[in-house]
């Protein structure tokens, strides 16, 4: 899905998605001390501006200019200074780190784009950094609720830390389940959660 199909879903004034941050990411970056974030495709900016509140300096990158629009709103409207980039995290460069703190949350691409993304965003991350991965799994199709239909966007948590390549420690590389309300009552999702610690230089 390019730029402009996700500026058409941003474009109504309430966020696509909820204010708050992902679910799993609070807990997996609870205890680390703030530094400097980066947060690849990241829509709204939810997760950005709950990274900025904790103390974090962080820059956000999506590309779709609705999305950024929507972010910088949020950031004001909690009071908190996010810098904020309008870019294909597919095409284009990503902002130079080093970072303490790489997170991509629910980015789905073909591979090997999201092969290539992942690498990036793993070179990204500093001495000691934290990169963090939560998206839709690839059994999820048959195995749990929503998200992307296509297999050929969805990947599993083998994959990427095959991607992330040598100079990581994996903290956590696992299958989650996520509970979802429905009309018919709460079912799961099956997310992909990644975790790794750099320990040795890109």
């Amino acid at each position: 899905m390019d730029s402009r199909r996700w500026d058409e879903r941003y474009a109504g004034t309430d966020l696509l998605w909820s204010a708050e941050p992902n679910r799993f990411l609070v807990p997996q970056v609870a205890g680390l001390a703030p530094g400097r974030a980066l947060d690849v495709a990241c829509g709204e900016g939810r997760n950005a501006v709950w990274l900025a509140r904790q103390g974090w300096e962080v820059i956000g990158v999506d590309f779709s200019p609705v999305a950024i629009a929507k972010a910088r709103r949020l950031a004001a409207h909690h009071d908190v200074e996010v810098s904020w980039v309008v870019d294909d995290v597919a095409a284009g460069d990503l902002p130079a780190g080093p970072f303490d703190l790489v997170v991509v949350l629910y980015l789905h691409l073909p591979s090997p784009a999201m092969a290539d993304v992942l690498a990036r965003a793993a070179a990204a991350v500093g001495a000691s950094g934290t990169f963090v991965l939560v998206a839709h799994d690839e059994t999820n199709i048959a195995d749990g609720h929503g998200g992307p239909q296509d297999p050929a966007v969805l990947y599993g948590p083998d994959d990427v830390v095959r991607a992330l390549g040598a100079g990581f420690t994996i903290e956590r590389a696992e299958r989650v389940r996520r509970p979802v309300e429905t009309g018919g009552g709460t079912v799961d999702a099956v997310d992909c959660l990644v975790r790794a610690r750099r320990v040795a230089p890109p």
